[in-house]
């Protein structure tokens, strides 16, 4: 509907309703002026399952230096109640734990002692804490109505896929979520300017309005160096109900291990067993492992399941965590702030086990990361890494008739037009 046309039926809108009243006003005259109340039921204004009209609202943030305690002494809720709350809910709402900045909402009554009736504490923008001041204390926890709604989005590479993904208005953990899609596939490391998206996925909204983020992403496309990608989600029976993503000859896109332990990351050293070092006379010192380089405190990810064999700390490799991963692979990443895992324990590919320092001999915040084959270090670049299990062949034509839909609707998306300038202007700082 264009602007026109919008117009015109909000006009015809508005002389119909003039019509109407115009009507009502004159039947009313002809039965002797008789006056008539219209009464109007108002819906109650419910919040967190309580009708608010029932009470007196405050709204706040934590701040610095408030606690629960004093919190409650504000509005008027005795030592007792305070004291039961802290010890006996410590499951349910552990008192020190609110943090600064997270919304509460205090709901008092509208006698003269205006005492606190119920304390609700948002934990994120979906889930919140009840504690329930009247009569005998209580508190559980609930959550908001959510709904979701559908959301396409595509965009053209020029210098960052973050970038790309931001220009369009898109939830910044879409990033997160397109790399760990293409994780296996793709080396974010070297997009070239050109590669292309579409992403199809669902946002969260509470009562309408407020954007509570973004789920996984459904469906995507990624143009990569000239070659198309598809990934559609798909619950693979076969891997006990995993969902994973597959794409469209159904051919599953993971691989037993990630292409890196650190997301948007740089390689700043590459396994080289004739690297030289100055600082040691130009002697050949050769680097059996791959830098990566990230800010300190950026989380280190287990690159494929395994069990923990060791997680120490050791002379020039500071504090590291080693994974045995089956009988043919280990992987080891050095020079950890602090490592998140113990000797013994099982994680799964993606797990945070760590976070990147300066431990052991390093001139600069990364991880080198190590990769064994049978009790040998290799390039982790260079090797042919074994691929996830497939989709059963039996379950093919279902997949198809699932996917065929999705795929044709992100064929029928198109890319967001470069204005002819900036092209121009891009290409010729590319030629100086």
């Amino acid at each position: 509907m264009n602007k026109f046309w919008g117009l015109l039926f909000i006009t015809t809108v508005f002389f119909s309703c003039k019509e109407e009243s115009t009507s009502l006003a004159s039947d009313a005259e002809n039965a002797n002026n008789e006056v008539v109340n219209v009464v109007v039921d108002e819906k109650p204004l419910m919040k967190y399952g309580f009708n608010l009209a029932d009470f007196t609202v405050k709204e706040d943030t934590v701040r610095y230096g408030d606690s629960f305690g004093e919190l409650m002494l504000e509005n008027k809720v005795d030592y007792p109640k305070i004291a039961k709350i802290s010890q006996d809910f410590k499951d349910t709402f552990d008192v020190r734990r609110i943090r600064v900045g997270k919304p509460y909402t205090i709901l008092t009554s509208k006698d003269t002692t205006e005492g606190a009736q119920v304390f609700i504490y948002q934990n994120d923008v979906i889930n919140y804490t009840v504690v329930d001041l009247r009569d005998s204390v209580s508190a559980y926890t609930d959550k908001n109505v959510v709904k979701y709604v559908e959301r396409e989005a595509s965009g053209v590479i020029e210098t960052s896929l973050s970038e790309a993904i931001l220009a369009q208005g898109i939830d910044y953990n879409v990033t997160n979520n397109l790399s760990e899609v293409y994780a296996w596939t793709i080396d974010f490391f070297r997009l070239q300017k050109g590669d292309k998206f579409k992403v199809i996925y669902k946002e969260k909204y509470i009562n309408d309005s407020i954007y509570a983020g973004a789920e996984p992403i459904e469906a995507a496309y990624f143009e990569h160096n000239g070659r198309p990608i598809y990934a559609f989600a798909y619950e693979n029976d076969s891997l006990k109900s995993i969902v994973d993503y597959f794409d469209d000859e159904a051919n599953n896109l993971r691989r037993t291990f990630l292409r890196a332990p650190v997301q948007f990351s740089r390689i700043s050293s590459r396994y080289n067993l004739k690297r030289r070092i100055r600082y040691y006379g130009n002697r050949i010192r050769p680097h059996k492992g791959t830098d990566y380089a990230a800010p300190r405190g950026t989380p280190i990810l287990a690159t494929a399941d395994g069990t923990v064999t060791e997680s120490t700390r050791r002379g020039g490799n500071g504090k590291y965590v080693k994974i045995r991963h089956n009988g043919t692979y280990s992987t080891q990443y050095l020079h950890m702030k602090k490592q998140n895992v113990k000797k013994g324990e099982f994680v799964r590919q993606g797990d945070v086990i760590g976070w990147i320092g300066m431990t052991g001999n390093t001139s600069g915040p990364h991880v080198c990361y190590r990769f064994w084959r049978n009790g040998r270090q290799v390039d982790p670049l260079k090797e042919e890494l074994p691929k996830a299990e497939p989709l059963a062949e039996a379950l093919q034509p279902e997949y198809f008739a699932y996917v065929n839909p999705i795929k044709d609707q992100l064929d029928c998306m198109i890319f967001p037009v470069i204005p002819v300038e900036e092209e121009t202007e891009d290409l010729a700082s590319l030629n100086q």
